[in-house]
């Protein structure tokens, strides 16, 4: 990872392309996560009141996924479109009703449907920000989309919490940019874009929830939130070189611990399957080196990755009904930001005297 000493933006040295990750089995779909969703209809509504959208109005979001937001936009007969550019959860939108344009977003889409008479009076961009190998024509096509006095809001995870909270199995090619209010900021000025508010949000670990709007004519006032968060990140440090020392050691005490609660685990006889085949479960395991000897298989409730394995740690994965009928000792919980609903979506694991463990921020077992 490294860190831009003039704008403070976060960055992997190395990627895969855009069109290897996001290709036609792409297999994140949003709408499997039952939080999300409740997440996802709050913001809707909230938004709707806010800004008074209506009938006449157009809600564009920009990675639209599966539908998992539109759909509730739609709901309220609210126009809308969806900017998808993966076959599988374009096609699951479609199959909700919803308009889909298979494409990936910039200024030369965003001046396409502008040219078509689809400017947006809101556009929404939730955790895609961090995914876009040129960040610049993506924000810049954001400030071509809106009418003058439209919003744009996005969400992503606050490189903050990252930080604080040893997040770092966040940290996988999917991600691009690791960001904090004081890199969006700037990014956003140099690109046509104005932040008027913000909001931390508990969503995927810490999250922020930035408002924009043109920098050329927008009429939102300036929320005291948005110089309030700034000025904590610059308390923290995060302009500071000094800040991001010691992450290493920190991550590598939490593989270790993982590492040693496994290992006892297996010499005491105890078996141990895990929780979402997530993409930060994927980082900790290989970082990690954990292999099918020490963690048995890995449920999930996505029909799309049941039947196939894990990258790098071959570990087989399967559907719930598999957990039931193999009863383990012990279910490490890999999307440790999906916790509370998974623990009460897997309650029953008490029934054979089963535990609960999470290796981020620390080992935890319960």
């Amino acid at each position: 990872m490294l860190v831009c000493k003039e704008c403070w933006l976060v960055q992997t040295e190395d990627f895969a392309r855009a069109d290897e990750l996001f290709d036609a089995d792409y297999a994140y779909f949003s709408a499997f996560s039952s939080s999300w969703l409740a997440h996802t209809e709050r913001y809707v509504a909230d938004m709707a009141e806010r800004f008074s959208l209506n009938g006449e109005s157009l809600v564009v979001e920009v990675a639209a996924n599966d539908g998992y937001l539109l759909q509730y936009v739609k709901a309220r007969s609210i126009p809308c479109i969806g900017i998808e550019p993966t076959a599988s959860t374009a096609n699951a939108a479609r199959a909700r009703g919803i308009d889909i344009v298979e494409k990936f977003f910039g200024v030369d889409l965003a001046r396409q449907l502008v040219a078509e008479g689809k400017q947006a009076d809101l556009t929404v961009a939730n955790n895609v920000l961090a995914h876009v190998p040129d960040i610049n024509d993506f924000v810049a096509g954001f400030a071509s989309l809106l009418k003058p006095d439209g919003v744009a809001t996005f969400e992503f995870p606050h490189l903050l919490n990252l930080i604080e909270l040893n997040q770092f199995d966040t940290i996988y090619h999917e991600h691009f940019s690791y960001l904090s209010l004081t890199a969006v900021q700037h990014i956003f000025t140099a690109n046509g874009l104005m932040v008027f508010d913000v909001q931390e949000l508990p969503t995927h670990g810490g999250s922020l929830r930035v408002f924009a709007q043109r920098s050329d004519s927008g009429s939102q006032p300036l929320s005291d939130r948005v110089n309030q968060l700034l000025q904590k990140e610059e308390s923290t440090g995060i302009a500071t070189a000094g800040y991001y020392a010691g992450f290493q050691h920190r991550a590598e005490k939490v593989k270790n611990d993982l590492l040693t609660f496994l290992i006892e685990a297996k010499r005491q006889g105890k078996s141990v399957a895990a929780y979402g085949a997530a993409a930060k479960g994927n980082t900790l395991m290989n970082f990690a080196g954990i292999r099918p000897d020490l963690i048995r298989f890995v449920v999930d409730k996505n029909p799309a990755k049941q039947g196939k394995f894990m990258p790098g740690s071959r570990i087989p994965i399967v559907s719930e009904e598999h957990l039931r009928n193999e009863r383990p000792d012990y279910v490490v919980i890999l999307p440790w930001n999906l916790r509370d609903e998974i623990t009460k979506q897997l309650a029953y694991i008490d029934e054979w005297g089963g535990a609960f463990v999470t290796a981020v921020p620390e080992l935890t077992v319960s």
